[in-house]
């Protein structure tokens, strides 16, 4: 008998292996499409490399602070969709779209609420601008080392676990070869290109993944011949080996084709949806350094509200290009992806649970023609690649800006440079490390697994920002024990379930039903609840900020922020002159040493300045405003129709 965490389970057979070791792109059209792939790529990494300032913290980590509003858009969208999104929501149904619909209002809350007051404060991090607003170190070093471990634990190794799926199931390559060699080519421009590199290549997966998956949705609803085909097909996708199982575990459900659910019997009730799934996406969305980062990268506040605008217009997409093409999956290959026997499952997937996660690649595999196959793993390379690459930047930012900088308190730039570009290739060896379990722990609820963990960790961290922005009074302790003993809460409930495992509807948990019972949703929200009175008594009960203290803070950078933020160039001694290959290696890795500009305390003011400014022209300040009430509106009606 096995043992089911998040779905996860150990039990891994042989025949799983059997049943996906055709090599589904071994044709010369795949694989010119691939390799076609693979050089643009490439190509693109390296013109952003080349003509983009490296040399300092503020050109690196910031991209110069010089983006505009179009691949700002195009980052913020390739960032949050990995590879995970196409294999774990391609497999479930409609309710999972209101995830990604969610979005369309927090990205306005982003761009016009939280955005402004980071700039305003000239960070780098996120922790960095609960250092300024609360003082200390301790609360700064707490969400850089919690950031770093969810990266590892729910990003990188889900992205990792999907896209071993896709490889698995279209090239039946050796796991290990793959990702290594994506993971290379993937550092080459991290490593070396900074934020800036990163951007432009988000920007060109965003445009490769929108293409091949309107193509891939395009063969899918021809196949099943429209819309209203699609959803009488749906509800009849019954597998024939049922045994005696109960018809509930593999009967598509009565709400299958709506967002909200009920709030007691549904999979993902509709409360925990609209209230527990936006204090998730706040975190994300408002205060996870790889999306701010972005934002901190543009050149003014009106590129800022664009991108975001952008970007929610991108995320309407996934529910029509993802979760249709996976539930159609379910229709044209109903045994395997709607498997519900666990040895049936195991023979197809190699996980007990279901196969739903092979969805979309199965489609891949088997309706697509060659060449667009290629095409399709160019798509689920590029959702996978953007997504890692823009992790491995924003945890090499919180590591060097947050962590090392305490370490090293004298640290000069340089070094500041070669520390965060070694920390990379350091996560990239955890990563390769990490391949072992991802390999033998299949899951076949990969999207539940990651908002699960989601709702148990970050719902603290939520409350203590939100609160840090609209109330005066909470201070330093208050914020402190309201981090940690959250942590504490979500952590419980987190090692519960995983010591009685989730089960799965064949063989259900025997986790207290006064524990694993509640909806992680729900417990999104009590522990947010819990967080904030907390985070609020502790204030209460303690004193309070110095208003003098928190105006200094706030708004007025430091020297040492100074140098953070302006894009300063370490100066050369004349007498030490590099040698060849010493030159072209710090050239190759944007480490070249330059003149600095000598600024005058006026000049050094007035830069400081408009890196903290929020103006924008009256005329574009308005057209944006006008976008984002459009986007509202359009999110409005979209969760209205498919309510």
């Amino acid at each position: 008998m096995s043992a089911d965490y998040f779905g996860w389970t150990y039990i891994r057979s042989n025949n799983a292996r059997n049943a996906t070791s055709t090599v589904a792109l071994n044709n010369p059209g795949d694989i010119s499409v691939i390799v076609i792939y693979f050089l643009v790529v490439l190509g693109v990494g390296i013109w952003a490399m080349v003509s983009t300032n490296r040399a300092t913290v503020g050109g690196y980590f910031l991209a110069g602070r010089s983006m505009v509003w179009w691949p700002i858009g195009a980052s913020l969208f390739a960032s949050n969709i990995g590879s995970g999104h196409f294999v774990g929501i391609a497999g479930t149904a409609l309710a999972i779209g209101g995830f990604e619909w969610n979005a369309l209002i927090v990205v306005i809350i982003l761009g016009w609420l939280f955005v402004p007051i980071y700039i305003k404060a000239g960070v780098v991090t996120m922790p960095e601008y609960l250092k300024k607003r609360f003082g200390g170190q301790r609360i700064r070093i707490y969400l850089s080392v919690l950031s770093l471990f969810l990266y590892v634990f729910t990003k990188i190794s889900a992205d990792m676990f999907s896209g071993a799926i896709f490889i698995n199931q279209a090239l039946g390559l050796n796991i290990y070869l793959a990702v290594i060699m994506l993971l290379l080519i993937t550092a080459l421009y991290t490593v070396t290109g900074g934020l800036a590199a990163v951007i432009y290549t988000d920007t060109l997966q965003t445009i490769i993944m929108l293409v091949g998956s309107f193509i891939l949705m395009g063969f899918a609803f021809n196949e099943v011949g429209g819309f209203e085909n699609f959803q009488r097909l749906y509800m009849e996708a019954i597998p024939q080996l049922t045994t005696n199982i109960s018809e509930k575990c593999y009967t598509p459900r009565a709400d299958s084709f709506h967002i909200f659910r009920d709030a007691i019997t549904g999979d993902l009730p509709w409360p925990g949806l609209v209230f527990g799934l936006t204090i998730q996406a706040t975190w994300y969305w408002c205060t996870d350094q790889v999306i701010v980062q972005r934002c901190l990268s543009a050149k003014n506040l009106s590129h800022v509200k664009a991108g975001c605008i952008l970007c929610g217009y991108l995320k309407l997409l996934p529910m029509f290009l993802m979760v249709f093409p996976g539930m159609i999956s379910r229709i044209l290959y109903t045994d395997v992806v709607a498997c519900v026997e666990p040895a049936e499952c195991i023979k197809y997937c190699g996980a007990s649970v279901g196969c739903t996660n092979i969805a979309y690649p199965r489609m891949v595999v088997e309706l697509m023609p060659n060449g667009l196959r290629g095409l399709m793993l160019s798509v689920m390379l590029a959702s996978l690649m953007s997504s890692l690459t823009s992790i491995f930047n924003s945890a090499s930012t919180l590591f060097t800006m947050d962590i090392y900088t305490k370490i090293r308190r004298s640290a000069r730039e340089k070094e500041l440079m070669i520390a965060g570009r070694v920390f990379i290739l350091a996560l990239i060896g955890v990563s390769i490390a990490w391949i072992p379990v991802v390999q033998t722990a299949q899951s076949g609820q990969l999207f539940d697994y990651i908002q699960s963990i989601t709702s148990y960790l970050t719902p603290p961290v939520a409350a203590v920002f939100m609160l840090a922005i609209f109330c005066k009074r909470v201070n330093e302790s208050g914020a402190f024990y309201g981090l940690t003993i959250g942590l504490c809460i979500g952590l419980a409930r987190m090692f519960t379930e995983f010591g009685y495992g989730t089960g799965s509807c064949v063989n259900p948990s025997n986790c207290p039903t006064i524990i694993c019972g509640v909806h992680y949703l729900y417990f999104s929200i009590i522990l947010f609840v819990v967080s904030c009175i907390i985070i609020l008594g502790i204030s209460l009960m303690t004193k309070p900020i110095a208003d003098k203290h928190r105006e200094k803070e706030i708004h007025t950078p430091t020297h040492k922020q100074n140098v953070l933020t302006v894009p300063v160039f370490s100066i050369t001694e004349p007498n030490k002159k590099p040698g060849f290959f010493k030159k072209a290696l710090m050239c190759f890795c944007g480490l070249e040493e330059k003149k600095a500009p000598k600024l005058t305390e006026e000049e050094q003011a007035e830069l400081q300045r408009k890196l903290t400014d929020t103006t924008e022209v009256p005329m574009w300040k308005n057209i944006v405003n006008a976008n984002a009430l459009i986007l509202l509106c359009v999110a409005v009606f979209m969760h209205g129709f498919f309510g």
